[in-house]
């Protein structure tokens, strides 16, 4: 094949069909994009929200959908802190934010800069160092140390401007980056503005797109700065992100396949001699200097050719410019002499291959697919992951994820508002509302998932005041939590029934517990909690097979969130439960984090076992012993079988409750030792065991 005169277009097509295969196409871009972007979205509404002065961006290939399963790529997420105002201009300076200002001088690296403290109540520059994250210069200026954040990530790995997070297993790493906002388009990258190339890329439109979005800077030193602890990188993230969402499919793919190579012979075990952003810079130089016609599938190798001479020539030549401030090098002082000679030699002997080296890439068993393309081996000689496997892989974990970042969310706006008074909720609620009905798509879309959660969660606080008040259920109340009954398959529904138990009314509460059964086992249904850094639940083939199938809205038929009551919520919270609002001892509450441990003072239980819990109670009241015993075994089996529950010491300890109930208690006693093995510390079972014993001791 590697002889025939036509094998360049030949193996372009095949490499095209084995990248579709793999989930390079264009379908599967624009929907990892939509859920990283949603994502995004739904972490900026809790913002707002919370008056929470901040925004996240995802950058980098998960946003971008230029990744695969095998380059495992880490999540970069940008935060952006807007109690800081950077200012290229005195113009631009702004009453009561912390202002600094940008400066380039011939001390600093190109694409790079200092930043000069200046007063907040008047555009001068302070002139008395406040603290030890600030230094003095030669010239008098009040400078920003860059090792502000060190430190500011429990466990994160400093990588340059960012703090790297390792994920749990079945999450992606992430990559933090703190970042200050500059408003206006950075000066240094202004002759990028009116540079034109052979392709015409970028178009007038991106370009002025690019200046609206502004820059930022980030804490990080040019690897042959002066001044380490000084410098600050300028970056032009969202007008590159904005870039990367212009290109074409084949563009895409010639990006994901120097990725490969890039890991595959340039980086090997995991070195990072040539980084991915220097494959995509590298990739932009060239879309730019070439007719843009010649991307596309037929011609992707001799593209893929195109970019490795370009690399090789940046690696010959010790530069490779960025994109838009060309005077940054981004390979200043990456590597030594003889690295160098390494990869020239490497990607010289991928070059002179003509092709055949990609036969060798492990990743996404692209090697052995491409074999089969071309006929070279025949097709079943080798197990790999067909391209429906591989979708519905990328669509369960997209759906995961979106429901991890609803709970995420929802959870962090319950911390926020746990401390108001319900006037204040309801403020909070209605800038909800307005924020929604003034946003884009995207806002409309995060409104679908989080609104009933909120809306939920509001009427069962004034249900909670009325049945304080008068052992009733306010109309409002319940116009609230009819309004959220759609959250999920389950929590918002056994809220509602929890709400009638406390008042008394079993008939309806039995009603809904009911309906609510019949409705989660009618789907693939699976737990879905973050109050703890848990693995993601284990689904079944037909919870992927439905993922795969169907659109985003099937979240709310095959998830059940865990059921959380704030402790205004109080009153429509069965006693047995409200004593997880009272867990931790003095003692434990050494041993939380403030930041994680937040929902500790709450009452917060799987939905399954509440479920037949509450299902106990009621057949209970309603002399329905026969129904009351296989609710009780439901929940017995539930806690024994169900892999995916989060909160098994609370079902373990409201199970010991039912045992105490049922005169068995040395079951009881057993429930809270496993309980106490799920949770050893900040776990209501140590009351619950001196509770026990002492009425064991008493009736003796």
């Amino acid at each position: 094949m590697f002889q025939e005169p036509d094998y360049r277009e030949n193996l372009s097509l095949a490499l095209s069909e084995v990248l579709d295969d793999i989930g390079v196409n264009e379908r599967m871009v624009m929907r990892r994009r939509r859920h990283l972007m949603l994502k995004e979205t739904m972490r900026n509404i809790m913002y707002r929200l919370t008056d929470t002065n901040m925004t996240e961006y995802y950058l980098g290939s998960q946003s971008e959908g230029t990744t695969t399963l095998g380059l495992d790529s880490d999540i970069d997420v940008l935060y952006c802190n807007h109690d800081f105002n950077i200012i290229q201009d005195w113009s631009e300076w702004e009453h009561g934010k912390r202002n600094y200002l940008m400066i380039q001088d011939e001390n600093t690296t190109p694409g790079y800069c200092f930043l000069q403290l200046l007063r907040h109540d008047e555009p001068l520059p302070v002139t008395v160092i406040p603290d030890e994250h600030h230094i003095t210069d030669r010239s008098g200026r009040i400078l920003l140390k860059n090792t502000k954040f060190n430190g500011i990530i429990p466990g994160a790995v400093d990588h340059g401007p960012s703090l790297a997070e390792q994920g749990q297993d079945g999450f992606c790493d992430r990559d933090n980056v703190p970042a200050f906002p500059c408003k206006s388009w950075p000066q240094s990258a202004s002759g990028w503005l009116d540079r034109q190339g052979i392709g015409r890329w970028p178009t007038l439109d991106l370009r002025r797109y690019a200046v609206r979005t502004g820059c930022f800077v980030v804490p990080t030193e040019s690897k042959v700065s002066e001044y380490p602890e000084l410098e600050w990188r300028i970056s032009t993230s969202l007008a590159e992100k904005h870039l990367m969402f212009n290109l074409n499919i084949t563009q895409i793919r010639c990006y994901v396949l120097l990725k490969m190579i890039l890991k595959s012979f340039l980086n090997p075990q995991g070195e990072i001699n040539i980084s991915s952003f220097m494959c995509k810079t590298v990739l932009l130089h060239c879309i730019e200097n070439t007719e843009s016609s010649i991307w596309k599938e037929n011609n992707l190798f001799i593209c893929l050719t195109y970019c490795l001479l370009e690399l090789h020539s940046c690696v010959q030549n010790d530069r490779c410019s960025h994109f838009i401030i060309g005077e940054n090098n981004l390979m200043a002082g990456q590597f030594t002499a003889g690295k160098k000679h390494e990869l020239s030699k490497n990607i010289s002997d991928f070059l002179q291959n003509d092709g055949q080296m990609l036969l060798r890439i492990d990743i996404d068993d692209l090697g052995y697919r491409l074999q089969v393309k071309l006929n070279m081996v025949p097709h079943g000689a080798y197990y790999y992951q067909s391209s429906l496997a591989i979708h519905e892989f990328y669509m369960t974990s997209e759906y995961l994820n979106t429901a991890h970042i609803t709970s995420i969310t929802h959870n962090l706006v319950l911390r926020h508002l746990h401390t108001k008074n319900i006037r204040a909720m309801k403020n909070c609620i209605g800038k909800f509302i307005t924020f929604i009905v003034n946003g884009n798509r995207l806002v409309q879309a995060a409104f679908k998932f989080l609104a009933p959660f909120l809306f939920t969660t509001y009427g069962s606080i004034l249900a909670s005041s009325s049945i304080g008040e008068n052992n009733q259920v306010s109309p409002q109340a319940l116009v609230w939590l009819s309004a959220g009954l759609n959250s999920d398959i389950s929590s918002s529904r056994l809220k509602l029934a929890s709400v009638f138990y406390s008042t008394g009314d079993m008939e309806k509460a039995e009603l809904i517990l009911r309906h609510t059964e019949q409705q989660y086992y009618s789907y693939p249904v699976v737990p879905i909690c973050s109050c703890w850094d848990k693995p993601p639940p284990a689904v079944t083939a037909e919870f992927k097979r439905v993922c795969g199938e169907q659109s985003e809205d099937c979240i709310k038929h095959i998830t059940a969130f865990c059921v959380r009551f704030i402790q205004k919520e109080i009153n429509c919270v069965p006693h047995e439960l409200q004593y997880e609002m009272f867990r931790s001892t003095q003692d434990d509450m050494i041993h939380r984090d403030q930041y994680e441990d937040f929902w500790m003072d709450w009452a917060v239980v799987d939905s399954l076992p509440f479920l037949y819990f509450l299902q106990y109670k009621i057949y209970s009241h309603l002399q329905r012993h026969q129904d009351q015993q296989q609710a009780l075994g439901k929940l017995i089996r539930t806690i024994a079988t169900d892999v995916n529950l989060g909160h098994r010491e609370t079902a373990l300890n409201i199970l010991g409750q039912c045992m105490e109930q049922e005169n068995r208690p040395q079951n009881a006693l057993k429930c809270y030792l496993l309980s106490l093995q799920q949770r050893a510390r900040n776990n209501v079972a140590n009351f619950h065991i001196c509770k026990l014993l002492s009425g064991v001791l008493a009736g003796q």
